[in-house]
């Protein structure tokens, strides 16, 4: 639950079409239930999409500042895994376990579990579009609900973006660098804390999902995103592109994710 206090709006510098953007055009018309859905084909690929999603948290928790303080709850975000678990994302607040699903390479499968989640803005991985039939209404029930659309590149960066969204607060990179090198602790019941509520790190759980979310990447596989995203920062901080694009087209995209 770091991220309640981790992260702020101020946090981030966006432009859209080359221009100086906010959050809310980014993201327009946020609301309270909003959820935002994250799909993953590639080892740890969410991290190229960290301030996507950082920002999607700040909208949550801004749109309702209760949520920060009495009710101080985890932000509403799911990751979606092709085919198999491709590094445990719960350092950013994918918590519990289950905002991390881990679907089958099957896209009918992938986007049932996306509609079963209620997603209102998707980010999926920058994939060929394909043509595909999904089970009956599925499109039409995501078509109705989903507001916003982006494709993003594991790497951070997309070709011809309209979006643009940098950090300009090294915080910013905590959670991509707590992804990528998870903090372990000891396994001190969760009840154990110094905040008012229970938080993840220290609950025993959460140990347990990082531990057995270890083999999902090499050490090689974890070597190169690190450097991935080193080569991304410039005094600390990264820019990431994205590009913004109608639900049709970004469910045709995610029917090619996780295939070969």
């Amino acid at each position: 639950m770091h991220v309640v206090t981790l992260l702020k709006a101020d946090m981030f510098d966006v432009e859209i079409d080359g221009k100086p953007a906010s959050i809310g055009e980014a993201l327009p018309d946020w609301n309270p239930h909003d959820r935002f859905g994250l799909v993953i084909d590639d080892a740890l690929g969410g991290i190229g999409a960290t301030h996507l999603l950082q920002i999607a948290i700040t909208s949550f928790y801004d749109v309702k500042p209760s949520r920060r303080t009495e009710l101080t709850v985890y932000p509403e975000i799911y990751a979606f895994h092709i085919g198999k678990g491709h590094g445990a994302h719960a350092p950013y607040d994918f918590w519990p376990a289950r905002r991390e699903v881990i679907t089958s390479r099957d896209h009918r499968e992938v986007l049932d579990a996306i509609n079963d989640r209620g997603i209102t803005r998707l980010a999926v991985p920058d994939r060929q579009p394909r043509e595909v039939v999904h089970r009956p209404k599925e499109v039409d029930a995501a078509l109705d609900r989903i507001a916003s659309a982006f494709v993003y590149s594991p790497s951070g960066r997309v070709a011809d973006p309209d979006l643009v969204i940098s950090g300009n607060d090294k915080r910013t990179e905590y959670n991509p660098d707590s992804a990528l090198r998870p903090r372990y602790t000891d396994n001190r019941p969760a009840s154990v804390s110094t905040a008012a509520k229970p938080v993840k790190e220290v609950d025993p759980s959460y140990q347990e999902w990082l531990r057995k979310r270890e083999h999902d990447l090499t050490s090689e596989e974890r070597a190169f995103v690190e450097r991935r995203r080193e080569e991304l920062r410039k005094d600390g901080l990264v820019s990431e592109t994205y590009r913004r694009v109608g639900v049709r087209e970004a469910l045709m995209r995610l029917a090619s994710a996780g295939l070969d």
